[in-house]
């Protein structure tokens, strides 16, 4: 049994932290708006903190899973951050999608300090952080790594150490330029298939079994084509993951022309209302065909 802080209760991150409760370790949790740490510790166990440095006292690990490179920066590095209270040995792992710039700062922060850091972002949205079934793609030491994989192993069907400080950050931007690739590619071949008045349930049967078949066309096929969007993965965030791979393409020289595309497209969905709508709603700004 491990003494575990956890930082960041939200859709993602206050599943994965009753996975850890179930499995009989000693919780911690914070965040930001308060009642839902107490909400969440009076469902689940354990105790909440009115700050991530007292939360981190005496902790074994720290987990994080906030918004953003600003929140993660002030829940770590922040006047009341968790680093100032975490002691050598001890382990930090990142969960939130962030730049790859502060995963490789938080990671020199810690070495400082003798903690060991894992950036951990993850692929599965809430279905798979409910389920316990995460992708988690893993950068930082071969030492960090071996110790965060034993703790992630609760939560996550596929661990990988990708490399180095912030390697885990940018394959997550991989997984988000492919997704954004192929949600279009998907949205214009349903949208061509109405046009020509086809049976949707029979086009998807006879395609999806082939090389067009992806998880976004298994899983959001059906719903794009009934219009349905209020769930899943939000615009919102899929675009700032989109701007972090956009930004770190201008780090290390690639040309990102179709994520670029795709994520003007998703910012036609903002603007339609669709921010929060899942990311499959790309298709929404396709036209039907005639009628």
């Amino acid at each position: 049994m491990a003494k575990i802080t956890f930082i960041g209760i939200g859709v993602m991150g206050g599943p994965i932290a009753a996975h850890l409760v179930r499995a009989g370790h000693d919780l911690t949790v914070y965040n930001r708006t308060r009642s839902k740490a107490e909400k969440w510790a009076a469902e689940h166990g354990g105790a909440f903190a009115a700050s991530p440095m007292e939360a981190a006292k005496d902790a074994e690990i720290v987990i994080t899973c906030v918004g953003n490179d600003d929140d993660l920066s002030s829940v770590t590095m922040g006047r009341d951050g968790a680093f100032a209270a975490m002691q050598s040995g001890s382990l930090f792992i990142d969960h939130t999608t962030v730049s790859a710039q502060i995963a490789r700062q938080l990671s020199v922060e810690a070495q400082g300090r003798g903690i060991h850091v894992v950036d951990a972002p993850m692929s599965g949205g809430q279905a798979g952080a409910e389920n316990g079934k995460l992708s988690i793609m893993c950068g930082g030491s071969k030492e960090a790594f071996a110790a965060a994989e034993l703790i992630m192993s609760v939560y996550a069907a596929r661990i990988v150490h990708v490399g180095g400080p912030g390697a885990g950050q940018t394959t997550k931007m991989c997984n988000q330029i492919a997704i954004a690739g192929v949600l279009e590619g998907v949205s214009e071949a349903l949208r061509f298939a109405q046009a020509s008045k086809l049976d949707l349930d029979k086009v998807y049967e006879a395609i999806s079994a082939g090389a067009a078949q992806s998880w976004q066309m298994d899983n959001r096929w059906t719903t794009m084509a009934e219009d349905e969007f209020d769930f899943g993965f939000a615009v919102d965030w899929m675009r700032k993951d989109l701007g972090l791979a956009l930004e770190e393409a201008r780090t290390n020289g690639s040309t990102l022309p179709v994520a670029a595309l795709v994520d003007q497209f998703y910012a036609e969905v903002q603007a339609a209302g669709g921010g929060r709508h899942d990311t499959s709603s790309l298709v929404s700004r396709l036209p039907k065909g005639r009628a």
